[in-house]
């Protein structure tokens, strides 16, 4: 059954233990995609490993969220969300533990895959029970900021935690971390989270997840491999072509699926796809910059793991303070100035770190950084809020994990791309990377132009209009009512 709407002192008290619950689950999962690449020269002496090795153990966690995110929401909106949630934290504690034991590069990629399978149960599942959770719209905007917030501290944190416990207790403690606090959500789900599922259960699609994993899985390995390969490889034409044959396939097969896996039916809100879209160019531009930014302060500047995770600092504590009061702006005056700010800071970030050199001052840097923490802590909020808030109940899971996967999808591009452009030239230090570097800063002022004109085009009255004519189709197919069916809340700045 759905949780009650009343009031109350002891039931805030309850939808808050919830959201916390909900906080802790996110903060180990995504922290765990930036906190790795500290621990990677450790890894690789202590296991001797390959730098593909290096590459796998970050890139079988972002290539297994990004694949089966989708089933997972769907999944929970069908057999229960406290019960996948559940699974999900066992499985991520399971594969925290096997990854801090793992005796050799292999054993410690497959337990990254193992980690992400679980990963996959608790990014978009809690977010839908964190939305099932507070249903008024506004107190639903404020707690989706809050839940953002986690999502990118977590992000930023991630070097700054690696590199003190990786020179503290040595690599192996950036994963058994995990296991204590997913033990304390395990015992507190249980007796706080009230079960949710959606109103009418949706079937399993299984060649519509197949197709999922097919593109996602074919693009982001060509993506990887291109710059071992070249773009001309065969190899890489045929993991692209496969690619687009799989987009082809969704297109043609999920339309005529009473249950698909992929609802496009949400795509046609304006607003919805323009949140997916945001949300992957935020990540891209983000995970790009934390890619350049931590080999820039090691390898150029000669700073340690701790020493580089405290530079990012300003990151982490702009987002911490400001994305619970942008939820809260969310709720009251919409998604529109968030978004602006958000990527007029991006683009300002990009453009800035074009001037950084060897021997920038390092005040200097950390004003640049303070532009990043200003983006992040702008963006989670009303991208996640636009995503979730006007989908009907039955829909939250799907609606959460589209989320989701944009991000997981802008993360593992931005690593990917980021990594193309300027990765050959790390051996090189100073002045060579820096000089290679640059191309990948036009890419983050791009990415930070692009949300802007995204901002505006979703939040305008025709988006909106897409938005009305989106939910009146639901409520036209699958017979909900109004009241679940409520038009996208704060959309209406413009």
């Amino acid at each position: 059954m759905n949780p009650p709407t009343h009031g109350g002192a002891s039931e805030r008290r309850r939808r808050l233990l919830v959201l916390a619950i909900c906080c802790a689950s996110m903060l180990v999962v995504v922290m765990d995609i930036s906190i790795v690449n500290v621990a990677l020269p450790s890894i690789r002496r202590d296991l001797h490993a390959s730098v593909t090795g290096l590459q796998w153990t970050v890139d079988a966690y972002t290539l297994v969220l990004a694949g089966f995110l989708l089933l997972a929401g769907s999944t929970a909106d069908r057999i229960g969300r406290r019960r996948v949630f559940q699974a999900g934290l066992a499985v991520f504690g399971l594969g925290s533990l096997l990854c801090g034991l793992a005796p050799g590069i292999g054993w410690l990629i497959a337990a990254r895959a193992l980690q992400a399978v679980g990963g996959t149960m608790l990014n978009p599942v809690a977010m839908a029970i964190v939305a099932s959770t507070f249903p008024e719209p506004a107190e639903r905007a404020r707690a989706i900021g809050v839940f953002g917030s986690v999502s990118g501290l977590a992000l930023a944190l991630g070097p700054i935690a690696g590199g003190a416990l990786v020179d503290g207790l040595g690599w192996r403690s950036v994963f058994w971390v995990n296991v204590p606090i997913v033990a304390a959500a395990i015992v507190c789900s249980a007796l706080f989270v009230p079960e949710s599922r959606a109103a009418r259960a949706r079937r399993f699609d299984p060649v519509g997840q197949f197709l999922v994993v097919l593109t996602l899985g074919a693009l982001v390995y060509a993506i990887i491999e291109s710059r071992r390969l070249g773009w001309g490889s065969p190899v890489i034409l045929g993991l692209l072509a496969v690619a687009v044959l799989g987009v082809l396939g969704l297109l043609g097969f999920e339309p005529r699926r009473a249950d698909p896996l992929l609802e496009l039916r949400l795509f046609r809100s304006v607003p919805f796809s323009a949140a997916i879209v945001m949300a992957l160019f935020a990540l891209c531009g983000f995970n790009a910059f934390l890619f350049v930014t931590t080999q820039y302060l090691q390898d150029v500047r000669g700073m340690s793991a701790l020493a580089t995770g405290l530079c990012l600092l300003p990151v982490g504590a702009l987002t911490m303070v400001l994305s619970p009061r942008t939820g809260r702006l969310v709720g009251t005056r919409g998604p529109r100035l968030p978004l602006l700010v958000a990527g007029t800071a991006l683009a300002l970030g990009g453009a800035a770190s074009l001037g950084l050199g060897p021997a920038t001052p390092i005040p200097a840097v950390l004003a640049v950084h303070l532009l990043f923490g200003v983006f992040l802590g702008t963006v989670n909020p009303p991208i996640t809020n636009t995503a979730v808030s006007g989908m009907p109940r039955s829909m939250a899971g799907v609606a959460a994990s589209l989320s989701s996967t944009g991000r997981q999808t802008g993360t593992t591009l931005g690593v990917a791309i980021s990594g193309t452009i300027a990765g050959s030239s790390v051996a090189g230090g100073g002045a060579s990377f820096t000089h290679a570097e640059r191309g990948v800063w036009w890419l983050v002022a791009g990415l930070g132009a692009g949300l802007v004109a995204l901002c505006l085009f979703s939040t305008g009255r025709r988006a909106q209009e897409s938005a009305r004519r989106a939910a009146a189709l639901f409520d036209e197919v699958e017979g909900g009512s109004a009241a679940s069916m409520r038009v996208f809340h704060g959309q209406g700045a413009g």
